[in-house]
């Protein structure tokens, strides 16, 4: 599903213009970026968290050029489903 999709979605649910709804989910992600890169989290109580993941330094390597690198230690934006989410997902989505 893509962001349109999701206007779409919502704007035909709730009645609202598209551009409203674009507005907010663009205010929202906008929202989410912004405490994330200030290092705070985003707890939503029976959704999830987006939360920042460290990443330890690693070494690599560079197939083309057969050298190995060293990969400095970085920060990561990560999703965390609640438990809530994650047990409806499980009851609706058939394994194939």
């Amino acid at each position: 599903m893509t962001k349109a999709e999701i206007v779409t979605k919502i704007s035909d649910k709730t009645g609202l213009e598209k551009n409203e709804v674009l507005a907010t989910v663009e205010a929202f992600m906008n929202e989410v970026k912004e405490s994330l890169s200030t290092n705070e989290n985003v707890y939503l109580r029976g959704f999830g968290s987006f939360i920042v993941k460290e990443r330890a330094e690693k070494t690599g390597r560079n197939i083309s050029k057969n050298t190995t690198i060293k990969i400095p230690a970085h920060n990561i934006p990560a999703f965390k489903p609640a438990k809530v989410f994650i047990n409806e997902v499980k009851k609706r989505v058939v394994v194939k």
